[in-house]
């Protein structure tokens, strides 16, 4: 079986105004060099049934989300997080994108998929935007997982540099899903210490300082393998923010391009025997253009070897 891609051209629509760090060219970078990959499948995402939406975040916030759009210019949900006309689209297809893969994998038309898409979801809380994310795009698709196909052990791995509290929140109290991230701290958004660890254990974080270097990093990303092996998931999905590397302008982590391929093929090499190689992946952050194509080719590269 094939990898695949699951994208669409209305991430090009969501304006987040001038200067903003989030902007449609960390999208395009990534598909354009990714195209360049013929071993790669291409696939647009279908239309999906709201109701996901609505269980990942609450009905009041989905309603305040939809009357936010503006018919012109730009609004802002909160200080960083900006949606214009095109922003209604983008984020339903963001979602629709991660949906699209789980019965993409599930059906066994592709072994693994990776979602390029904007905004990205891992900052969104069950009520409220935050950190440029409107849906919880990776949250949806977990609970997607959950109530279709019935599964009760999904894990979330999120090596985006900054902590996934909305993703956290989400899932707090859910015991059939386990939510580990590894990402600077003290640093926005200010949550994720160690002793944050859910209802049942399902949470771990993986909290480390400014500075950090590709040997310090794998070395602590042993504890996740640890937590990953004793809780054998039968899905993998991978809230893939490229932001930790050295050269990203936001945070200060010093990996490498080279590093995502080693953190993806250390990931599945463990629980390749639990999921049965399913594994969906969504773009999350990662703000240097030329980092995030280098650094997402190396986590394609592990997902096709898979």
């Amino acid at each position: 079986m094939k990898t695949g891609i699951i994208t669409t051209d209305s991430y090009l629509n969501h304006d987040t105004g001038q200067g903003h760090p989030e902007r449609a060219d960390r999208v395009s970078v990534v598909i354009e060099n990714l195209k360049k990959n013929k071993k790669l499948i291409w696939k647009k995402p279908c239309k999906f049934d709201t109701k996901y939406l609505k269980i990942a975040h609450k009905s009041d916030y989905i309603d305040e989300v939809k009357n936010s759009f503006p018919k012109k210019g730009l609004h802002f949900l909160d200080g960083d997080t900006i949606v214009s006309p095109g922003s209604r689209q983008a984020s339903s297809d963001a979602v629709a994108s991660i949906i699209t893969a789980i019965d993409s994998v599930q059906n066994k038309e592709f072994k693994n998929v990776f979602c390029p898409v904007r905004p990205p979801g891992h900052h969104a809380e069950k009520d409220k935007a935050m950190g440029f994310c409107i849906y919880n795009n990776v949250a949806v698709g977990a609970h997607y997982l959950i109530e279709k196909y019935k599964l009760s052990k999904i894990a979330i791995i999120d090596f985006d540099v900054h902590h996934g509290n909305g993703t956290q929140d989400i899932f707090y109290d859910n015991e059939k899903v386990l939510y580990v991230s590894t990402h600077q701290y003290p640093f926005y958004p200010g949550t994720g210490t160690n002793n944050e660890k859910g209802k049942h254990d399902n949470i771990l974080n993986i909290p480390l300082p400014a500075g950090t270097n590709s040997e310090e990093y794998m070395c602590a990303y042993e504890h996740v393998l640890k937590k990953l092996k004793e809780f054998k998931p039968e899905f993998l999905l991978f809230s893939a923010g490229f932001d930790a590397h050295q050269d990203d302008p936001l945070a200060q982590f010093k990996l490498k391009s080279e590093d995502f391929y080693d953190i993806t093929k250390r990931t599945l090499k463990i629980v390749n025997e639990y999921t049965d190689n399913r594994v969906v992946s969504i773009l999350e952050g990662g703000y240097d253009l030329n980092a995030l194509r280098e650094s997402s080719e190396y986590h394609l590269k592990a997902l096709l070897q898979d």
